[in-house]
């Protein structure tokens, strides 16, 4: 057997295998192993270690028959606290190295001194992003609307429906087409068979007051002293609008008196720019939007009258959904059975109605009604007309 040393509190004890055999013999049935050929070592040895400890007997290990032992490895590497304690290396000793693997030091050169280590997490590298909003000085003027119109048009990005065809109808005091804006001529009234007028060119004439259910009195008065007044501002006629000074002879449009910076009152009075006090007035009226019902009082009778004496007409009359072509007639022989109490039923009348669809909800459709003669009685004809759809049509001997 080998010698082994055991380190203990700087102590260092040596067992010998000859020692270990001797007090072997002492004990009883206890076999002795054949001598192994190593050398002969003193019976008995005994080491004492000055270091403020007692004397220490040494014992004797049982010796073991040697087994062979695996392959040599290389030598183990101790610390320098271990060199005073040296044994003779023997050839079948196990011997195990252990070497400490040196840290690497990562160098890093001049420009990467400033960068923070990257974070890394399963081989994957992530990076931080730092946005930056950058505003510029001074005054920005957002797009408007026509600007953003006009960019998203180049880009091809956009549908538009196809464009309302223009509006012709032309305001009898202004002349301008079309309505106008709300803060300014406002929409165009109705006043007789294709006539108009716009809201605020009625509303501002000197003879036109308005009554509390919102009907405009005196249009048709002041229209036609219009036709032989000249606008101041562009020398037009149906200039209506009159100054409210005593003895002042400065007449406009509506428009024309906007133009031209007249002041106008909340008591629907105005001053032309000679004679309107300096500054702002607490009475001064600058909002001419009107969104309450108002019309033109008018003598419905005499314009359906004016409509049936017509022969060629070239205008369309309409009454809220309803659409009026043709009026029809009757002949003597007729009066007896197309006429009630209530109602006549001349033949030809046509006339057509926007409604709902009896096919989709919340879409509107055209129905096109018409009175024609059978066997001597009338006959009510409905067409239906839809976009995507062949006409339909209903009959029957009554209206209902």
């Amino acid at each position: 057997m080998k010698d082994i040393v055991f380190c203990s509190n700087n102590c260092f004890v040596l067992y010998s295998a000859a020692v270990q055999a001797k007090n072997s013999e002492n004990k009883e049935s206890v076999p002795t192993l054949p001598q192994s050929p190593m050398k002969e070592r003193p019976p008995k040895a005994f080491h004492q270690y000055s270091n403020n400890i007692s004397t220490l007997d040494v014992h004797c290990l049982p010796q073991l028959q040697e087994k062979l032992s695996p392959p040599s490895s290389p030598p183990i590497m101790f610390p320098p606290a271990f060199e005073a304690a040296k044994v003779e290396a023997k050839p079948d000793e196990l011997k195990v190295t252990v070497k400490l693997k040196p840290r690497l030091k990562a160098i890093h050169s001049s420009l990467e001194d400033c960068r923070p280590p990257s974070k890394k997490w399963k081989g994957m590298k992530w990076k931080k992003w730092s946005i930056q909003i950058v505003i510029p000085k001074g005054s920005f003027k957002p797009p408007c609307e026509e600007e953003i119109d006009e960019f998203l048009k180049k880009l091809g990005t956009t549908l538009k429906p196809d464009p309302v065809p223009k509006d012709y109808r032309k305001c009898c005091f202004c002349h301008e087409e079309g309505d106008g804006l709300t803060d300014g001529p406002a929409r165009l009234l109705n006043l007789d068979l294709d006539l108009w007028v716009h809201l605020n060119c009625a509303l501002w004439s000197t003879e036109v007051y308005e009554t509390q259910a919102g009907a405009l009195i005196n249009v048709e008065l002041a229209l036609r002293r219009g036709l032989q007044m000249k606008c101041m501002f562009c020398h037009k006629m149906g200039a209506t609008s009159g100054c409210h000074r005593l003895r002042c002879t400065n007449i406009y449009h509506f428009t024309c008196a906007i133009k031209a910076q007249c002041m106008f009152f909340k008591d629907k009075t105005m001053l032309c720019p000679m004679h309107k006090p300096k500054g702002t007035h607490e009475q001064e009226l600058s909002y001419f939007a009107v969104f309450r019902r108002v019309y033109v009082q008018r003598d419905e009778v005499r314009q359906i009258a004016s409509i049936v004496q017509r022969g060629e007409r070239d205008h369309t009359f309409r009454v809220g959904s309803l659409i009026f072509h043709a009026v029809g007639q009757l002949l003597p022989q007729q009066m007896q059975a197309f006429h009630s109490s209530k109602a006549l039923f001349p033949v030809g009348y046509e006339a057509s109605r926007l409604y709902w669809s009896m096919r989709y909800a919340n879409r509107r459709c055209r129905y096109l009604c018409s009175i024609e003669e059978k066997d001597g009685l009338p006959l009510f004809v409905i067409k239906v007309v839809e976009q995507g759809h062949e006409d339909l049509v209903l009959t029957d001997t009554t209206p209902k």
